[in-house]
């Protein structure tokens, strides 16, 4: 079963640019892999900028492995589809939990925060939850 999410990048004019990822977007897994392999605001763009996912770090592209020791995001893109990014107006509207993902993560300030969507409990606005900082060496 996935846990779905989305990674969105903060514009400079507080408007939010995100993607959906479909696989393992847990705290304990997506947050620490952004947090590790997609830590700058330019890495942050560029894996954005491939649009929806399957997942941002996998050893494979679809059907074809990668060279041993490569990783990187498996778009859905890649395989025809065209999953663009979405543009929300802030990061409030971002937020709005009609989506059915699980965790939300925007890169701002420098910095990803991960927000529990509290998907399955409608009485819970989204909460910040912390990414935990050990880097996932993968």
């Amino acid at each position: 079963m996935a846990t779905r999410s989305r990674i969105g990048l903060e514009l400079k004019n507080g408007s939010v640019l995100s993607v959906y990822h479909h696989w393992d977007g847990y705290p304990e897994w997506l947050g620490r892999i952004l947090n590790t392999h997609y830590n700058t605001r330019a890495k942050a763009a560029e894996l954005i900028d491939g649009g929806d996912m399957s997942s941002c770090w996998s050893d494979a592209c679809w059907e074809t492995k990668l060279p041993v020791g490569e990783y990187g995001p498996e778009c859905y893109s890649q395989r025809g589809e065209d999953s663009p990014p979405r543009h929300n107006a802030d990061l409030c509207e971002y937020l709005l939990p009609e989506d059915s993902e699980e965790f939300a993560y925007v890169f701002r300030n420098g910095e990803w925060v991960c927000y529990n969507m509290n998907q399955f409990d409608d009485s819970k606005l989204p909460e910040i939850v912390e990414i935990p900082s050990a880097a996932l060496a993968c």
